[in-house]
């Protein structure tokens, strides 16, 4: 405690404990006319263009290709807009890069996961491609043909070993999925190309819930020859078929506006409808028919008895020399039921669809599933609704806490967790408290009282002493905690008594005032900067910059030690991802210093370009750089990209 006060003479002298309470300044922001809101916005962009062509021609230098071609990648993406025709140059550069990068590597072999083993030339093409496709489609195919490799040693799924897994075949997906929503008709003849080639892509249900924006006769004649297809397949055997036909049937038939349905049972989705009643009862059907073909699992074990040879290996397959550790492959017996049973499963949900649109079907979905012991689960539509609603942010504390009632044992501690925290955000602490101290466990419970405690502290601080809150934070034991603390009752004063938040955020900076000991500390100091830019931007700046001086010798000395306790450096040039890189928590704390300085560029560009500028190495600087560019230009960052990572921090409950 000693030590604490004296660390806070020089403040306690300004502002002396004696006070009853925080002087009351409020200082009111006057908002920019709209004719000021535009002309600073076009210099803010004058300025992130200007940067931007630094950036590119600063990359010129760099060693490493994959550096280089992340540079190419992402000044394209930003200067689409403003520059098209440089963008498809830039992006012609980064294709050609790639195409080098491959040559250079080849060959090329794949690992058990069907990943080309040199993982920095597969995620650049993924990059290019995906950012391509941003802005315009044909481009990104064009993008996707022109850095075409031959794929080696494509694995099987873990689920059915006759399905193989495929990495160009898992980009082509990803592909269509970006540009479902950029060129529906476009991405539409895509997915019907992979489709006559026997694919059954999962982001085919999106491509036309697009295409029904754009072109609703289009999207139905899609959606009617996506149905012939499944129907064609084998459903049992065919697991892409198989997930398509239950994603499409999952969210109800598409009715007349004026018709009323009994379907409103089911789980609310982020889509409507894919299909019209006619090809959606048909595919209901379908999947009915194949799920009936489940037996339980004594009959699949004897038919799978009857397909092996002597010694347990399996007949007439060439499998008889297996290694006699390795697991025993399933056969197509197994394979079948399995996904038999995971239809029927699935139709668990789609019961009151089947009531109404295939009523002589319904006994018989019932007997089946009495049969093999999957009674239907009055709760999972109350789970499967509160886990819907946790993602969009809309649960109650009581929802959460009644689906973690019935859930599965093992999801209540976590439904029963947001439970307690949703409380708090609902300003019921003592519910919080019942709930934590009734069902979690020592850690998690510790964890939600703190929060309380934090929550009941910040509810009084008009009326504490500047004293009391020090002695408050001087008992908690780490940094990270006081810092919280300071933080959450400086965003809550942050309203009503901005000098107040001022004098407690200058307490935060004081705790952070000194070399970061590890990679959190970095963290708790990037914090109290983020809450300095909404009172006071120039302290914001001031707590920045010891930590890039820090970073500058940390990176000197990784650079020493590169191969042999660290990899932050390959062949003397820092990665810019942590993809194949190694770099870890230093490059991922480069970029998160690269992150706040975009936030403070847009009210202070030229300090935030100086602060960037401060960073020794040319990789850094480079990321950092391109972070403001993204920030001014208000561009989300590829992922991955420029070793960015969202470390989940936010800015105390305000926006940035």
């Amino acid at each position: 405690m000693k030590k604490f006060l004296v660390l806070f003479l020089a403040f306690s002298f300004a502002l002396s404990a004696c006070l009853p309470a925080f002087a009351q300044d409020p200082a009111p922001q006057q908002q920019p006319s709209a004719d000021d809101a535009a002309k600073q916005k076009a210099e803010l962009e004058k300025n992130a263009y200007r940067l931007l062509e630094q950036v590119i021609d600063e990359a010129q230098s760099l060693r490493l290709p994959d550096n280089r071609l992340r540079v190419q990648i992402n000044a394209a993406d930003l200067l689409w807009d403003h520059n098209q025709e440089r963008a498809r140059s830039l992006f012609a550069q980064a294709s050609d890069s790639v195409n080098e990068m491959a040559r250079s590597n080849a060959p090329v072999q794949n690992n058990q996961r069907g990943i080309p083993q040199d993982r920095r030339a597969f995620a650049l093409r993924q990059e290019l491609v995906l950012a391509a496709a941003r802005h315009d489609a044909p481009l990104a195919y064009q993008l996707l043909a022109a850095t075409k490799t031959p794929v080696q040693n494509p694995v099987t799924d873990a689920r059915d070993p006759r399905q193989q897994f495929n990495a160009e075949d898992n980009l082509e997906q990803q592909l269509l999925s970006r540009i479902a929503s950029i060129d529906p008709k476009f991405a539409a003849q895509n997915a019907e190309q992979m489709m006559d080639k026997g694919q059954f892509p999962r982001s085919l249900g999106e491509v036309i819930n697009q295409l029904y924006k754009q072109d609703p006769e289009a999207a139905a004649k899609l959606a009617d020859k996506t149905v012939k297809r499944i129907q064609a397949a084998n459903l049992l055997s065919n697991n892409d078929a198989s997930s398509l036909a239950q994603q499409l049937v999952s969210s109800g038939p598409r009715l007349p506006a004026n018709t009323s349905t009994a379907t409103d049972t089911k789980p609310s989705t982020s889509r409507g409808p894919l299909l019209d009643l006619s090809p959606y009862t048909d595919l209901l059907s379908s999947i009915i028919d194949a799920a009936l073909k489940a037996t339980p699992q004594a009959q699949t074990a004897q038919r799978a008895q009857q397909q092996r040879g002597p010694g347990g290996g399996i007949a007439n397959r060439g499998l008889n020399q297996a290694q006699p550790n390795a697991p025993a492959q399933p056969t197509d017996a197994q394979i079948e039921q399995n996904n038999a049973r995971r239809l029927l499963t699935g139709l668990q949900s789609s019961l009151p669809s089947i009531d109404q649109y295939l009523p002589a079907r319904a006994n018989a979905v019932r007997q089946k599933l009495t049969e093999l012991g999957i009674a239907p689960d009055p709760n999972r539509q109350n789970l499967v609704q509160a886990m819907m609603s946790m993602q969009q942010g809309t649960a109650t504390a009581e929802s959460l806490v009644q689906a973690a009632a019935t859930a599965p044992a093992q999801l209540q501690p976590r439904l029963y967790q947001q439970a307690a925290a949703r409380a708090i955000d609902e300003g019921n602490t003592d519910r919080a408290r019942q709930i934590a101290n009734e069902h979690l466990q020592p850690t998690a419970r510790d964890a939600i009282m703190q929060r309380i405690d934090f929550r009941e502290m910040a509810k009084k601080a008009e009326g504490m002493r500047l004293d009391e809150i020090r002695q408050t934070v001087a008992r908690l034991t780490s940094d990270s905690d006081k810092i919280a603390l300071l933080l959450q009752l400086a965003n809550d004063l942050h309203k009503d008594n901005p000098k107040a938040e001022l004098q407690l955020l200058d307490e935060a900076r004081q705790v952070v005032s000194h070399r970061a000991a590890n990679y959190d500390q970095f963290e708790d100091q990037l914090r109290v900067a983020r809450a300095f830019s909404a009172v006071d931007t120039s302290r914001s700046f001031e707590v920045i910059e010891p930590g890039i001086i820090q970073l500058n010798e940390l990176l000197s000395a990784a650079a020493v030690l590169s191969g042999f306790e660290v990899n932050v450096f390959r062949d003397g040039e820092m990665t810019m991802s942590n993809q194949g890189g190694g770099g870890g928590g230093l490059t991922a704390t480069v970029s998160r210093y690269g992150q706040e300085l975009a936030s403070l560029a847009r009210s202070d560009f030229g300090r935030a370009e100086t602060l960037a500028g401060r960073f020794q190495f040319s990789e850094s600087r480079i990321m950092a750089r391109m972070a403001i560019v993204q920030g001014a230009l208000g561009a989300q960052p590829n992922q991955p990209n420029m070793g960015f990572r969202n470390l989940g921090f936010l800015p105390m409950g305000r926006p940035n």
